[in-house]
C-alpha cells in the first residue's frame, strides 16, 4: 500500500479516522507504516537541555517558564565540552540521533554560534543532530543549517481552537512563521505536539490536520503525552486514555505517512504494554541525558 501525500485534510476526515474500530484503524495504520518503514526498527534518540529553566513563556504545561514554581534550577548555557561527552555517552548507548534544547523564546545572535558549535562538534561523531531553541528568524536558520543541523524541532501544541488555553505568549502564526523559515533554508523539520492537556479529540484532529497541511509534512513528527509537572497549571490534568493516545499516533501515521512519527515525551510512565502498540506505528523512543 502506497499512501499518496495530501494536505488538504478535513475535520471530517480525520475525525472518521478517529472513530474508526480500534483493530482497523490499527490494521490501516500498520499497513502505512510497513510501505515506508522497516516495522522492526526503532531509532533511539538523546535529548539534551542545554539552557535550562527562567523561560519568559507561559507554556502551561511546562517546567521550563519564569512563571511558575516548580523547583527547577535555571542554569546557562552548558559550555561546549560537556555538551561533547554527553554526545558521546549518548552514541555509546545506541543513540544515533541527539537533540539540543534549550529554553528561549528566542536566541539572540549571539546566541546561535555557541549553538553551532556544538552542532559541528556532534555532528563530527556521526550523530544526527537536532535542536530546539524557540522561534528563529531566516537568518538565525540558516546559520545553523551552514553548521550541519539536521533537523529543527519546533512544535505547533495543540490545534489553532485550543492553542490560546495552553499559550498566551506566542500565536500560532509565530510557530509557523519559524517552520517556514527552517524548510526555506532547506533543513529538515520536526513538529509536532503534545496530547493530554485537556483538550477535546477535535483539537487532536485539529493538530494532526494543522501539521499534514503545512507545505511539506515534517520529516518527524513527535506526539507528547503530557508529563504533568507540579507547579504548572496543567499539573491537575487528568491522563489521557491510553487508547486515545493510541488512535493519535495511529491517525498521525496515516495522514503523514512518510514523515517519521515519534514517540516522545510521557514514554517513561507509560506501561510497556502500551509503548510496545505506539511502536508498532511508530519509529523512535527518546532517552534524556539531562533533566529538561
Amino acid at each position: 500500500m502506497t499512501a499518496k501525500l495530501r494536505h488538504d485534510w478535513t475535520r471530517e476526515e480525520v475525525l472518521a479516522l478517529f472513530a474508526l474500530p480500534f483493530s482497523d484503524l490499527l490494521f490501516q495504520a500498520q499497513t502505512v507504516h510497513r510501505s515506508h518503514f522497516d516495522p522492526n526498527e526503532v531509532q533511539v534518540s538523546t535529548l539534551l537541555s542545554i539552557k535550562t529553566g527562567a523561560c519568559p513563556e507561559d507554556c502551561a504545561y511546562c517546567p521550563q517558564s519564569a512563571r511558575y514554581d516548580t523547583g527547577l534550577k535555571a542554569e546557562r548555557l552548558m559550555p561546549l565540552s560537556a555538551v561533547i561527552d554527553k554526545a558521546r555517552e549518548a552514541k555509546a548507548s545506541g543513540a544515533t540521533r541527539f537533540c539540543m534544547g534549550a529554553a528561549w523564546r528566542s536566541p539572540r545572535d549571539k546566541d546561535i554560534e555557541p549553538v553551532a558549535a556544538m552542532v559541528r562538534e556532534v555532528k563530527s561523531m556521526g550523530l544526527e543532530t537536532c535542536a530546539t531553541l524557540g522561534m528563529l528568524s531566516r537568518e538565525q536558520a540558516q546559520s545553523l543549517k551552514d553548521a550541519g543541523l539536521d533537523y529543527y524541532n519546533h512544535n505547533l501544541d495543540t490545534s489553532p481552537e485550543f492553542y490560546g488555553e495552553i499559550i498566551s505568549t506566542r500565536c500560532y502564526q509565530d510557530r509557523l512563521d519559524t517552520l517556514e523559515h527552517v524548510r526555506d533554508v532547506g533543513m529538515k523539520t520536526c513538529c509536532g505536539g503534545i496530547v493530554g492537556m485537556g483538550e477535546s479529540q477535535a483539537d487532536r484532529a485539529g493538530l494532526l490536520i494543522a501539521l499534514a497541511n503545512l507545505p511539506a509534512h515534517p520529516d518527524s513528527v513527535p506526539i507528547n503525552r503530557l508529563v504533568r509537572v507540579a507547579g504548572t497549571p496543567l499539573a491537575e490534568e487528568a491522563e489521557l486514555d491510553a487508547f486515545e493516545f493510541v488512535r493519535t499516533i495511529a491517525v498521525a501515521r496515516i495522514i503523514m505517512p512518510k514523515s517519521m512519527v515519534r514517540l516522545s515525551a510521557g514514554r517513561e510512565t507509560m506501561s510497556e504494554e502500551l509503548q510496545s502498540l505506539c511502536f508498532w506505528l511508530a519509529q523512535t523512543p527518546f532517552s534524556t541525558a539531562k533533566s529538561c
